[in-house]
């Protein structure tokens, strides 16, 4: 049974906080090791490393660190997701010392227990416990993992805003030369926004713009897209295109990112009078991918099919359409998945020569909703 895309996307953010505690632990073992030319200078509280003790000590790290980024990824993020960057680190970092004093105080008596070979309830574990506590290398223990946490949080943070693919591809430089590659692209633009930003003004606006697009999260991420770009109400998102299945990936994304708006209708008018609407262009080419920037690296993407994307979707109004669709984009796949594919005739876009045959495309169950 294939991974659900959303369910894939948290576990790509979640990983990274084991590989992270890993590294920076060996890195700590190491240096600690180095310095005491592999001797314990203090037998009475701190543990010696066995094989069975640097096992098990492995274990621990990626199972803790694994919990923390899934609290993390699941739950904090979300609880604290209004406060600022520096406030949101503070007060995470308060809230996992506290975790992770705890998790020190259940993994120290296993791992003393395996270094002495000995039961768990044995009164020489408890007696290097109460040792360890007010010894210096509890001191040390809870600033190692502390600067663990803090580089695995401010990594996470750096990933939630500038975009968890993006940052691993600079990581692994995957587009520090130019390719070229095909994807496909979606233009969407919120209706009458100069109207709506007008009537509101800029601050109640921007909040507007806030909300609605985090309604479209839930759809992005669960039909495998990637934002490209914010640019005001405008919002581009992308997909890989290797197979049809990315086709109707973007379509159903485009009509999942319409029922959660239509949910919200309440809410919105509640809370700003009025309830977005947004119309969208879809088209599909290839694109030359990579890294630019001397100031300010960026992954961009350029080529025609970006140009012809806007195009397509500046025609919504003019066809009385929602959504606008390129002939790259209509497969025999899309008629099997509900949708109905309706022809707009061919219209020569703006700035080009030839003519291009367009579609609207129409899913029943969403016109039902309607």
């Amino acid at each position: 049974m294939p991974i659900a895309p959303k369910t894939k996307r948290n576990i790509h953010r979640i990983i990274p906080f084991a590989i992270i505690w890993l590294i920076l632990g060996w890195i700590n073992l190491f240096t600690q090791e180095a310095v005491t030319l592999n001797t314990n200078l203090n037998p009475s509280s701190a543990i010696s490393i066995t094989t069975e003790v640097f096992l098990f000590a492995n274990f621990a790290l990626i199972v803790v660190s694994l919990l923390v980024g899934a609290i993390e990824v699941l739950w904090l993020d979300k609880l604290f997701n209004k406060k600022n960057f520096s406030k949101k680190i503070i007060y995470k970092l308060v809230f996992y010392t506290l975790f992770l004093l705890l998790v020190i105080l259940i993994t120290f008596p296993i791992a003393a227990a395996i270094e002495s070979e000995t039961s768990l309830f044995s009164a020489v574990i408890w007696t290097k416990f109460v040792n360890f506590i007010s010894s210096i290398e509890f001191a040390s223990t809870m600033v190692s993992i502390s600067f663990s946490l803090f580089v695995s949080l401010l990594y996470f943070e750096i990933s939630e805003n500038i975009g968890h693919g993006v940052l691993m591809n600079f990581f692994t430089g995957k587009y520090h030369r130019p390719i070229e590659e095909k994807r496909i692209f979606m233009f969407t633009d919120m209706k009458s926004s100069t109207t709506i930003a007008e009537q509101m003004g800029h601050i109640q606006y921007f909040e507007l713009l806030k909300a609605y697009y985090n309604d479209f999260s839930d759809a992005i991420v669960r039909f495998s897209g990637e934002i490209y770009q914010y640019i005001g109400d405008e919002i581009v998102i992308s997909w890989k295109y290797d197979n049809e299945e990315q086709l109707t990936n973007a379509i159903s994304c485009f009509f999942a990112m319409k029922k959660d708006l239509l949910k919200k209708t309440k809410w919105y008018q509640s809370n700003f009078g009025i309830v977005p609407t947004f119309k969208a262009g879809l088209h599909a080419g290839t694109v030359t991918t990579g890294e630019i920037g001397a100031l300010r690296k960026e992954i961009i993407f350029t080529g025609d099919v970006l140009n012809t994307t806007s195009r397509i979707q500046g025609l919504c109004n003019e066809l009385n359409v929602d959504l606008l669709v390129s002939q790259e984009i209509v497969t025999p796949t899309l008629s099997k998945n509900k949708y109905v594919i309706e022809p707009m005739g061919t219209v020569v876009l703006k700035g080009k020569e030839e003519s291009k045959p367009l579609f609207t495309i129409k899913q029943l169950e969403y016109e039902r909703v309607q």
